[in-house]
């Protein structure tokens, strides 16, 4: 064992030993100790941010940073091999099956997530990188229950999705400390594959998520100079503070970017958290609040202008909608919608789109296909696009507050914590595929609707008292929604929403509430735990 280094946990053995090598593990500890401070700096920003907020400062474009919007003479650095066309990317956790069948899927790219798709138990984490270590030598074949599952001769290139910055991962500590859980996932993948995947012709090529700030940014790009390999790194812009700084996201990151992505369900879920003292930026039932809004629109057009000013890929978001087997109307009118989402992101300049499920690729390729004839459209530089700060403020969205709108928030809610604790972060539910930021996005508005003493539309005032009804009517369902969820973990949402919808302000997320649970299950000593309640 390196010096200074704990892991706090026997779970998955196997993985640990494969992966917990003496090299790797003296990785880590570098990392950790050449850059944990800069980000527990950058953490007590984002406090500091809030309060500003809270107090009445309007979020707006950084004065000290005009000059670097103003020059149009920088660019980001061409794209990396394989990332040359990514018209179509799928995403999912990193399971040995969903990685042979998302790199299989025909989409050009596969995400393979560490984040919100995937609750972050010890065993999903390390697992997880194992699969992702042996799809990168091809050596992932497995067979189960007598079906054989094979990896493709034109597999999708892979990209790796990080947790944020925000998160700890209690199960490894270093000096007594937690390690950030955004560098455990990084070091590990860029420790065991990195070279394998330059001599392949691709490289260590990650999306990071859920970044506040250009200087957050930086801190990725020291890591990536720390680390002397060809990394590549898309930006999700999915927080309201880095829609404002999206230029300079960009230019710290210039020698090692391959783009931005519109994190969409993440996004409303920052709108609604960042303006959570804006009694003016309620928002409606959550199936009004679709990309053709205003604040919706005006940070997807500004997105795809940034990108193509400094050549890079302006992705495009996730329709949640996934098919409908037993319901072929049904299915065709999710279909159309998917149809609808994925022609207005190309036709509005999008360089690709993400799906969630392998039979929804042909329906986005036919239409990236169809409307964007070459690789990608850094040449449509939407010189048309005009956004101010109070066009990504405005918080006009046609809706209402239904009966129906708050039931199917507490059923998502209560359906997605009680998974997650469980070990599964990413549900199909009502035919839409939920994981964390759609979750944070019910929970923040049902806080916002109970703090304001709203009232739905048949008048009903929205008080803690009468989501708090709903909340304990709703619970026996929840294991009708969610197969093999247990009782205790039911338990655990119910309680948690029912707090949560009290308090003062809203957590600032629910995976960093809630992980102390996922701590305990793996045998984590007490003073790592966190626990939430």
């Amino acid at each position: 064992m390196v010096d200074g280094v704990k892991i706090h946990t026997k779970v998955a053995p196997k993985a640990q030993a494969e992966l917990f090598t003496e090299g790797a593990l003296k990785f880590l500890a570098a990392l950790h100790r050449t850059f944990e401070a800069t980000r527990q700096s950058l953490l007590i920003a984002r406090e500091d941010a809030q309060r500003r907020y809270d107090s009445g400062v309007q979020l707006d474009f950084t004065p000290e940073t005009a000059n670097i919007r103003a020059e149009p003479s920088w660019h980001c650095a061409p794209p990396a091999p394989g990332l040359e066309d990514r018209r179509v990317e799928i995403t999912g956790p990193t399971d040995r099956k969903m990685v042979i069948n998302a790199l299989n899927s025909g989409a050009k790219t596969f995400m393979a997530d560490f984040e919100d798709s995937s609750s972050p138990t010890f065993s999903n984490m390390i697992n997880g990188q194992v699969n992702l270590r042996d799809a990168v030598r091809r050596q992932i074949d497995f067979e189960v229950n007598g079906k054989k599952y094979k990896l493709s001769e034109n597999p999708a290139t892979l990209i790796v999705r990080a947790r944020g910055w925000h998160l700890d991962e209690p199960r490894l500590t270093i000096d007594n400390v937690p390690i950030s859980g955004s560098i455990f996932d990084f070091a590990l993948y860029f420790y065991h594959n990195a070279a394998e995947l330059v001599k392949r012709g691709s490289g260590p090529y990650f999306y990071l998520p859920k970044m506040e700030s250009y200087l957050e940014a930086r801190l990725w790009n020291d890591i990536f100079v720390f680390s002397q390999r060809n990394d590549s790194g898309t930006v999700l812009i999915e927080t309201l503070p880095a829609a404002f700084q999206m230029e300079e996201i960009l230019f710290e990151l210039r020698n090692h970017s391959s783009g931005l992505n519109c994190g969409r369900w993440d996004y409303i879920f920052s709108f609604i958290k960042k303006r959570r003292a804006d009694r003016g930026a309620v928002l409606p039932d959550r199936k009004d609040v679709t990309m053709t809004v205003g604040f919706m629109d005006a940070y997807v057009r500004l997105l795809i202008h940034t990108c193509h000013k400094r050549k890079v890929a302006a992705m495009g978001g996730m329709s949640a909608a996934i098919p409908i087997k037993d319901d072929p109307k049904a299915n065709q009118i999710a279909m159309d919608k998917v149809r609808a989402d994925k022609l207005r992101e190309v036709t509005a300049g999008h360089d690709g789109t993400w799906i969630a499920h392998p039979l929804i690729n042909p329906i986005a390729r036919e239409i990236f296909d169809k409307h964007m004839l070459g690789p990608n459209q850094y040449y449509n530089l939407r010189q048309d696009v005009k956004v101010a700060a109070s066009d990504l403020l405005n918080p006009t969205v046609p809706g209402k507050i239904t009966h129906a709108g708050i039931l199917e928030n507490i059923d998502c809610c209560l359906a997605y914590v009680s998974a997650w604790v469980g070990g599964n972060g990413c549900i199909p539910l009502n035919y839409l595929m939920e994981d964390a930021a759609t979750a944070e996005i019910t929970r923040v508005q049902l806080w916002q609707w109970v703090h304001y003493n709203l009232r739905a539309e048949d008048g009903q005032p929205i008080t803690a008292d009468f989501v708090d009804k709903l909340i304990l009517e709703r619970k026996d369902g929840v294991k009708k929604l969610v197969a093999g969820v247990k009782e205790e973990n039911v338990a655990i949402a119910v309680d948690y929403l029912r707090g949560q919808i009290r308090k003062d302000w809203p957590s600032e997320f629910l995976t960093s509430d809630l992980m102390g649970y996922l701590a305990v299950a793996d045998g984590v000593e007490p003073e790592f735990q966190r626990a939430a309640l």
